[in-house]
């Protein structure tokens, strides 16, 4: 039996090592809190970093073994998606961070795959750096957030790179990475994370469907983390409010409904009920093995957990652990 995590994330070494001592990283900078936790400075923004986001890969590698967890599909951490940033910056960083990647998986190649980053907020250079990492690099995808800089995904403006990212073959992993609509309410009790992160997971599913980009492109791959979000257990209020929606060039003529199983989910539900209600809506097929490595809301024991399901079958576990990524992937 294998497992193979499709939602692993990665600080660069770069980033460290170029922050050392006051400074700065394409002008990103960290410092230390009152408690001494590690902070990254982005712009304006400021976000923690666990200690395990400066591990090496050799030090990945030994938890990963304590784990049981055989391979890492490596993302970026999305604090460093840069979309708000000059271009520039975007780009510089996401080359540093999927160089990195790459000498990771060409050094372990039986222990990482590669996720990279783009700069969203320049469609074109987004395009081109994906381009780079899937054809000379060979990356399996990117990981987005589910806006830029306050567009949703569906809008005009990034439907060529939707093209260009399902003529490649590459996956998309959907990961927020800036203020979720919860933070315009409140940040109080972790809400933006526990509650907001999965209400803009939701938004990115029905922006795809009904904005018009699943139908446009049939064979596109993306995996919508954290479990969907509400998605699926709000499709049938979903459903409804698309039978309200006026006629438009892109309203798909099916219900969103029958759009589920063109998406993957990641299986970051933490309860069993969660997970086997996600299993039963989508299929053990399109559910892939995740665990938010390194940061707060990582799974404990996540193999363990998964093997210890009374719910769920020995071939939904493989499925889920390790069948359907070395599939969706060729790993």
């Amino acid at each position: 039996m294998r497992s193979i995590d499709i939602h692993a994330h990665l600080t660069p070494q770069c980033f460290w090592k170029s922050t050392e001592n006051g400074g700065d990283w394409h002008s990103l900078r960290r410092e230390q809190d009152d408690r001494g936790r590690e902070i990254a400075i982005v712009g304006d923004r400021r976000g923690g970093l666990p200690p395990k986001a400066r591990w090496t890969p050799e030090e990945r590698m030994t938890d990963m073994d304590s784990l049981g967890v055989d391979v890492h599909v490596l993302s970026p951490y999305s604090g460093f998606y840069n979309y708000s940033l000059d271009a520039s910056v975007a780009v510089a960083t996401s080359r540093d961070s999927n160089n990195e990647i790459a000498e990771m998986v060409k050094a372990w190649p039986e222990r990482f795959a590669g996720l990279g980053t783009l700069p969203m907020q320049d469609v074109s250079a987004a395009i081109t750096e994906l381009e780079r990492i899937m054809t000379t690099m060979g990356f399996k995808g990117a990981m987005i957030d589910d806006k830029v800089n306050g567009k949703l995904l569906d809008e005009p403006e990034f439907l060529p790179f939707w093209k260009a990212a399902e003529q490649m073959g590459a996956l998309i992993l959907f990961h927020q990475g800036d203020d979720t609509l919860v933070d315009y309410r409140t940040k109080r009790y972790h809400l933006p994370n526990s509650v907001g992160n999965l209400a803009d997971r939701t938004i990115t599913f029905c922006s795809l469907v009904m904005g018009g980009v699943m139908d446009a492109c049939p064979d596109l791959k993306i995996c919508l983390s954290h479990g969907g979000g509400y998605t699926c257990y709000n499709i049938g209020r979903i459903d409804r409010g698309w039978r309200g929606l006026p006629q438009a060039p892109t309203k798909p003529s099916l219900p969103p409904s029958e759009y589920l199983r063109r998406f993957h989910y990641d299986c970051i539900v933490y309860t069993e009920e969660s997970l086997r209600f996600l299993i039963d809506t989508v299929g053990a097929d399109r559910v892939l093995f995740g665990t938010d490595w390194p940061y707060d809301m990582e799974f404990d024991w996540p193999v363990s957990w998964i093997l210890s399901l009374d719910s769920i079958t020995q071939e939904e576990k493989d499925l889920i652990l390790w069948k359907n990524l070395e599939n969706l992937l060729d790993l």
